[in-house]
């Protein structure tokens, strides 16, 4: 909540500023305690609905409240944390990972695990790959949607520096089940033109420090207590 009064008070600010209007002449026009709005602008206040709604009006500006679908409540699929645990034991040191990791623009969400690596070829720069974990795979198409956008928006966490020179991959880890592997043969053509890099070098890249493919997909193995990072898809997922 604190977060997210600054954001609105940083907001309203911003587009007081822009308007070339006082703290003193907002307040008269909402009807507000220009006190008052100066906490809101400051973050410390709580305004409610009716308050945001009276300095949208005095600002000419819209008020817009919405859920942003994707950002989703973090690692709600059980078997997600072990699967993410299950490939970061087998990251060579040269990847640092960050798990949970918020973005907020363009697109707002949490990225499941960012591993981050200096460029091979460029030491100097830095390499970004956003994965997101799935037991199950409910809806392809909106699954492939929400990581690329959470992998565009990476700029905006707090991961990214000013002056740092970054690019961003992205990375699909699924559990190997029976209807994955199936889902995975049904639209082979789909998910290799979203995730088109080997599942073998995606591995390499990971546990020996090989160069970063692309974008890629990597399968666990959950058996019981036991959790499996594959070195290969397994049963007949071919591209990969």
């Amino acid at each position: 909540m604190r977060a997210l009064r600054r954001s609105i008070g940083m907001e309203i600010e911003h587009l007081r500023i822009d308007s070339g209007t006082t703290l003193a002449r907002v307040a008269s026009v909402a009807g507000l305690d220009r006190s008052f709005v100066g906490r809101v602008e400051a973050g410390v206040a709580n305004p409610s609905l009716e308050t945001l709604a009276a300095l949208a009006v005095a600002l000419g500006a819209d008020l817009s409240l919405r859920f942003y679908p994707g950002s989703g409540p973090r690692l709600t699929d059980r078997h997600q944390s072990r699967m993410i645990e299950a490939v970061l034991r087998r990251l060579t040191p040269a990847w640092r990972p960050h798990v949970e990791v918020p973005v907020v623009r363009p697109f707002r969400g949490v990225v499941d695990v960012v591993l981050e690596r200096p460029k091979v070829e460029r030491p100097n720069e830095r390499l970004f790959v956003a994965a997101e974990a799935y037991s199950t795979i409910a809806r392809l198409e909106q699954q492939i949607r929400w990581s690329a956008d959470k992998a565009a928006s990476l700029g905006s966490s707090r991961l990214v520096g000013p002056g740092v020179d970054w690019t961003t991959s992205r990375m699909l880890i699924l559990r190997s089940t029976a209807a994955n592997r199936e889902l995975a043969r049904s639209f082979e053509a789909t998910l290799r033109a979203a995730y088109p890099a080997h599942t073998c070098d995606a591995v390499r890249a990971l546990t020996a420090g090989d160069p970063w493919p692309g974008d890629a997909i990597v399968w666990v193995r959950i058996d019981g207590n036991r959790v499996e990072f594959l070195d290969t898809p397994g049963g007949p997922v071919r591209w990969t």
